[in-house]
């Protein structure tokens, strides 16, 4: 069932995926990985959670300085009052994790008389709290040591109540989120933000001779991501284009190394599989692996070329060998169909040309299976065959009364990666041509010539004429055709040593008699490939 939902989406979304171009996907790709920082920025919201904890360090930066100098100032403070160990403070709060209070609540009215200390206190330290909180923006309240409002608003109201106010007092430094009921939209997209209806509180005690003698109580809003990225508008549109600036200059270096090569190397496909046209020239601006392919298909172009011209010189030549017999089997079918009445020796002569011709065309078709084997033929990987044996075997089954063969392999031989069954066949087709050309005497000599093994096949026959060497491997050329000859003996033995990276070609400087030398790779530098 799982698997065939997961079948039904892919193919709602193979249907409905739209074709892009390679610069389309290249330019989307480029976009997408730009604009990561700023996703990461706004949604994130990490940019927004680093200005909130860049507020609260301020707030513990300037509470921190004024609570020194409201030491200072408490009557009868000591040096020794000073705190003499250094405490640092890194911001706590984060807009994932922190818990968010209500906005902070109206101070309690105080009971109890106030001591004259704390108010000569809060009267000297007024004026330096004003005009840090003009300078900062920060609500700063200075309390006693009950939590009763020395400096600010509501003097005499109490805020003992609020949690951080009683952290305080216990000398821990507090800070909390609450919500801000003051805040209005400014930016056009300020609802985004989560730091936007929020005021950060910090409480700070103040201590002297071992106790707190007051909290200091700051409060400000953070500052928010859109007004962060408002102040630093020039920086971010620079850097935006510069990135921008860089995706195009990616851009073209790609198009120049992939795109504009691949397009062209497609017209080039198109062209030659039209039946016109060549695979250029790979460009110097392209990549390697795209100057890789450029040679790859102008090697499969000249092989299809080359292919598509066998294939058609070979249907020709087909068609012409077995258009003579088909003719003369059609012309003695119509005689004996219109003659009835022939005589017996005359019927016997036609029936005998029909036999003769159907077998040779089924000669004809059991060599084209051979060559057609030889040509799909593929070098088998791992093959080493010792070819002094092969020779001597060869060598045993021909050898007769009236005819010769004689293997000389020279010392030390190596093996060749070639399987045994091939190379008998090579040499099998090779002695069978020389005894049916009237020789007597066959001759295989074996000797090792560096990355390669060489043959030379020697016979003591009449040699091939001149005028027949140029082809002797074209696919149906033969000199004994009224023999029962198909011209398709040497082609095979071609294809097979070509299969398994050979050759074969034909002594032309022997004087008399047929010399053809073959070359087979040995096992220590033959490629291997799989059968």
């Amino acid at each position: 069932m799982r698997r065939q939902m997961i079948e039904r989406v892919k193919s709602v979304v193979r249907h409905h995926w739209p074709r892009l171009r390679l610069r389309t996907i290249l330019l989307l790709t480029f976009l997408f990985v730009a604009a990561l920082p700023g996703v990461g920025a706004l949604f994130l919201r990490v940019y927004e959670n680093s200005l909130v904890r860049q507020t609260e360090a301020e707030l513990v930066g300037q509470s921190a300085a004024l609570a020194a100098a409201a030491i200072v100032e408490w009557p009868g403070v000591h040096a020794r009052a000073l705190p003499q160990q250094i405490v640092p403070q890194p911001p706590s709060v984060d807009l994932r994790m922190t818990r968010i209070l209500p906005e902070r609540p109206e101070p309690r009215p105080s009971a109890g008389p106030q001591g004259r200390a704390p108010i000569v206190w809060g009267h000297h330290m007024r004026p330096v709290l004003q005009l840090t909180s003009r300078t900062t923006l920060a609500s700063i309240l200075l309390l006693d040591a009950n939590g009763r409002i020395l400096v600010g608003s509501q003097t005499g109201a109490s805020y003992a109540d609020l949690p951080e106010v009683r952290s305080a007092l216990d000398g821990q430094r507090a800070t909390t989120l609450r919500r801000n009921s003051a805040y209005r939209q400014h930016y056009l997209l300020e609802w985004l933000s989560r730091a936007s209806d929020l005021r950060i509180h910090h409480a700070h005690p103040i201590v002297a001779d071992g106790r707190v003698i007051g909290v200091l109580l700051l409060s400000r809003s953070p500052r928010v991501l859109f007004a962060g990225i408002y102040e630093d508008r020039g920086k971010i549109a620079l850097g935006i284009v510069l990135i921008f600036a860089t995706l195009v200059v990616l851009s073209g270096l790609l198009s120049r190394g992939i795109v504009r090569p691949v397009e062209a190397l497609g017209d080039a496909t198109r062209a030659v599989a039209s039946g016109g046209g060549s695979v250029p020239p790979a460009p110097t601006t392209a990549a390697v692996e795209i100057q890789a392919l450029y040679r790859d298909f102008g090697v499969m172009a000249e092989a299809i070329e080359r292919r598509s011209r066998y294939l058609r010189d070979f249907a020709h030549a087909v068609s012409h060998e077995f258009k003579t017999p088909l003719a003369g089997i059609g012309g003695a079918v119509e005689l004996l169909q219109d003659h009835p009445d022939m005589g017996a020796a005359d019927r016997e002569r036609f029936l005998a040309n029909i036999g003769a011709d159907a077998a040779r065309l089924n000669r004809l078709v059991s060599r084209l299976l051979d060559l057609a084997r030889a040509d799909m033929a593929e070098m088998v990987e791992g093959a080493a065959t010792d070819l002094s044996d092969v020779m001597r075997r060869v060598a045993d089954a021909f050898t007769g009364a009236n005819f010769d063969v004689v293997p000389e392999p020279a010392a030390g031989l190596p093996s060749v990666a070639v399987p045994p069954a091939v190379i008998e066949t090579v040499m099998t087709g090779l002695i069978e041509n020389s005894r049916q050309a009237a020789a007597f005497r066959v001759s295989i000599a074996a000797r090792a010539s560096g990355e390669f093994v060489e043959l030379a096949f020697r016979d003591d026959g009449p040699g091939i004429p001149l005028g027949d060497r140029d082809r002797i491997f074209e696919p149906f050329f033969t000199s004994r055709r009224t023999s029962g000859g198909t011209g398709l003996g040497l082609p095979i033995i071609r294809s097979l040593l070509q299969a398994h990276h050979g050759t074969i070609s034909l002594d032309r400087d022997n004087g008399r008699g047929a010399v053809f030398l073959v070359t087979l790779p040995s096992c220590a530098v033959a490629p291997t490939r799989k059968a």
